[in-house]
């Protein structure tokens, strides 16, 4: 007879989470969730109303959450702020719809900036720290679309890629000092971010926006709803926790079935 199955809590006491992204949507989910388990939680955005709305929203019994007003474009700031964290979740993002040939270059390097080389400076100042205390958890918030394409979202498309491939290096210079690092790939989400692209959507489809989500967005997935920004932080906590520890290198997939075809 098999001895009972137990879960194991998840108790981050003691632990400094950092956060990108964190004052809407994904980010903010994945703070409240991490200070909930008990984390110290530095909730960086350039939204400084947000984060400070973030801060009230946290729970008084358990962790912290500690807003930090920053833009990613400044690598060296935010380089420096991930220095003495545990767990490190790369969240931030932004997104626009268009044609390539129509696609402003300027805009392309400041996606490229913000979701791919600000990862790479935040996961070079945590290393050290989490490497010298031997155990770290290093979470990128990549996409499906780190795993598939789409039209019109060259840049986009293309941070996420490249985001996949960082992870999977870091996750491979980290196991032996006992750091892992994945990607949780969410399909549409139900954020800011997703709400403000379906307008960018209709004009590049030619199409009413009512009919994006169920036309467009939706149009590959098998279950056809938007995922909510809480279940990504489940999926993320997950990999803080001990039961995900042989888990490295890797990309868990909440998808609705998109990459199942």
């Amino acid at each position: 007879m098999t001895a009972p199955h137990t879960v194991t809590p998840l108790h981050l006491g003691g632990r400094t989470a950092l956060v990108t992204g964190a004052a809407s949507g994904i980010g903010r989910a994945c703070a409240l969730r991490l200070a909930a388990a008990g984390a110290k939680v530095r909730a960086v955005d350039r939204d400084a109303t947000g984060l400070e709305a973030l801060a009230g929203a946290a729970p008084a019994t358990a962790g912290s959450v500690e807003p930090h007003v920053l833009d990613l474009t400044d690598l060296d700031a935010a380089e420096d702020l991930a220095a003495g964290t545990d767990i490190l979740v790369n969240n931030a993002g932004l997104q626009l719809v268009r044609p390539i040939e129509e696609f402003p270059p300027e805009v392309f390097h400041t996606v490229l900036t913000v979701m791919l080389e600000a990862p790479f400076r935040l996961i070079r100042g945590a290393l050290p720290h989490m490497y010298a205390q031997g155990w770290g958890r290093v979470v990128n918030v990549s996409s499906v679309h780190g795993l598939r394409a789409s039209a019109y979202k060259s840049a986009y498309v293309a941070a996420k890629h490249g985001l996949e491939g960082l992870s999977k290096t870091a996750a491979l210079e980290g196991a032996p000092h006992g750091v892992t690092s994945n990607c949780v790939n969410p399909g549409y989400v139900r954020t800011p971010l997703v709400e403000a692209q379906i307008a960018d959507q209709a004009e590049a489809h030619g199409i009413p926006p009512e009919r994006v989500v169920t036309d467009v967005l939706l149009k590959d997935s098998a279950l056809k709803r938007l995922v909510e920004p809480e279940e990504v932080a489940e999926a993320v906590a997950y990999l803080c926790s001990p039961p995900a520890s042989f888990i490295t290198g890797t990309s868990l997939v909440l998808d609705g079935g998109w990459t199942a075809h």
